[in-house]
């Protein structure tokens, strides 16, 4: 059974895992056991900010669920405060009474939102599917983004575990049906392994997954505080985090459908409101800081851990929430609907998400998206694909993350994709590319060992270079980020060294996509 959160330990996970803090860090706080009550020293807690007086509660205050977590930053900061009053600027620019109530504990979340003691409430989309058939009855409806997760989960490794290929075979610690458990799957993919082809460890939470790692229990384990697992196991390595697998994990607000028909206009002017609080902070580093400073004194946290949980999201402005609900017919990134659909399939493949669960329409609502007086420029236009300097001699060798080998076939001596490898590029790398939006990535064209070796080199780098441009403008991916090698007849796979099967040459004329650091 969940346990809501007391302050104090809300605070203790908070320092203890600070770099860790975002949704899917928040997502399984409470769906785990953290409990017990005592004091705390809030003297680091900026108090100086106070509520104007506190409004009537009635039937026309909106209440919204939040967690204790920096994507509530942009509400409180707006209302300057959890509760209705006169200096809130949903009260004085919009008419609107808000009241947010600080539910920490995962259950309770649902059971507010389902006997209607909240119209809004927190959910994230990756690992949304996995808890549809308790929510589908209500009609649950995503009506704004919240945030992209920035450095919260990380796949931590022991010695000689060096990319996510070698998890292979090796048992690897996860909380199922959760964002952490997300970034694995993503993880295993952009590797070409299957969720079969590792062994996953289930745990309560991910502060289980890391006891796991520390114990010698698994090899692997999906974790909030790397630093903390590095320290305590010598040799161990973080492979990847949410830093880099940049858009994978986004929250959202959900609401009743039969509420959003009923109250369309309402629903738009929070969402106007909270979308200039997010241009603010996100454009004005004392908007930040003030917004840390009311969330702070809201939430029982210091200053300094309220500006962690903060800047450890993108906090999604109005355009982002356009990409998002796939508005921006411009926008080729990760959208709301790709990343349920994509997820959904996988976890009801492992028997966590039901089959039946709702389709992407019926569970989306950009009404007020659409219906937004603000419009996508300046500190509201959204974020865009990844910009990277151009790539240094060393990525060339840089060790990879995860490599991805995709068979494309090309005529003899061309170097031209036809419409079957630009589906292939499609179905199997584009969504890897742009989960994992801030890593770069190197491809590396192969030959089997026919014909000339110089010219084969050549022909391969060419190759490598066509896919390159292809993902560049077709997904808008900044050229910088790739790195061309043409390896030519040089880098046969294990076991095929000697090209003497129409077999092993076949498997040698490949492309491989690597992803690797900066």
């Amino acid at each position: 059974m969940s346990t809501r959160l007391t302050p104090f330990s809300r605070l203790l996970i908070v320092v203890a895992i600070l770099s860790g803090v975002v949704f899917g860090g928040k997502y399984l706080i409470d769906k785990g056991v953290f409990g017990g009550s005592s004091s705390t020293d809030n003297s680091n807690t900026d108090s100086s900010i106070k509520q104007g007086k506190t409004l009537p509660i009635d039937d026309d205050v909106l209440n919204v669920q939040v967690f204790t977590f920096g994507n509530a930053a942009p509400g409180l900061y707006f209302n300057n405060g959890t509760e209705p009053n006169e200096n809130s600027r949903f009260y004085k620019d919009f008419g609107l009474k808000v009241k947010f109530h600080v539910i920490d504990d995962f259950d309770a979340s649902r059971q507010a939102f389902k006997g209607d003691k909240v119209q809004l409430f927190n959910n994230e989309t990756s690992a949304m599917a996995t808890e549809m058939e308790g929510l589908a009855p209500f009609d649950p409806q995503v009506v704004m983004q919240l945030d992209w997760s920035r450095g919260a989960d990380a796949v931590v490794a022991r010695r000689g575990i060096n990319s996510i290929n070698d998890l292979k075979g090796k048992k690897v610690a996860v909380t199922p049906s959760t964002p952490s458990q997300t970034l694995l799957l993503f993880m295993l993919e952009a590797a070409n392994l299957k969720p079969a082809d590792v062994k996953m460890v289930e745990v309560p939470t991910p502060a289980d997954a890391e006891t796991a790692f520390k114990s010698g229990k698994v090899d692997a384990a999906v974790v909030w505080d790397s630093q903390a697992s590095l320290r305590e196991v010598p040799g161990s390595k973080e492979l990847l985090s949410t830093t880099t697998a940049s858009n994978i994990i986004a929250d959202v607000f959900m609401a009743k459908k039969s509420w959003v028909d009923a109250n369309r206009d309402k629903l738009r002017k929070f969402y106007d409101g909270w979308m200039t609080a997010v241009a603010e902070i996100n454009g004005n580093p004392a908007a930040k800081e003030k917004a840390a400073a009311i969330m702070a004194s809201n939430m029982q946290l210091s200053k300094e851990d309220a500006l962690g949980m903060i800047s450890a999201l993108r906090l999604t402005n109005h355009g982002d929430n356009i990409n998002y609900f796939g508005l921006n017919n411009e926008y080729k990134g990760i959208t709301g609907e790709a990343l349920y659909s994509k997820m959904g399939d996988k976890y009801h493949s492992l028997n966590l998400a039901p089959a039946n669960r709702p389709n992407w329409r019926a569970l989306s609502n950009s009404y007020a998206v659409s219906n937004s007086t603000l419009q996508p420029t300046g500190d509201n236009a959204g974020e865009g694909n990844a910009r990277f300097s151009p790539a240094t001699a060393s990525a060339k060798t840089a060790p990879a993350v995860a490599t991805k080998t995709v068979s494309i076939t090309f005529p003899t001596a061309s170097y031209t994709l036809d419409e079957n490898a630009k589906s292939l590029i499609d179905l199997q790398f584009a969504d890897v590319a742009k989960g994992f939006g801030n890593s770069r990535v190197r491809i590396e064209g192969n030959t089997d060992n026919v014909g000339d070796k110089l010219k084969n080199v050549e022909l391969s780098r060419k190759r490598a270079e066509a896919v390159a441009s292809y993902l560049e403008n077709t997904y808008n991916m900044d050229k910088n980020r790739f790195v061309i090698i043409g390896n030519g007849m040089d880098k046969p796979v294990v076991g095929c060294e000697s090209n003497a099967s129409p077999e092993c040459r076949a498997k040698n004329r490949r492309t491989e996509f690597q992803l690797i650091g900066e």
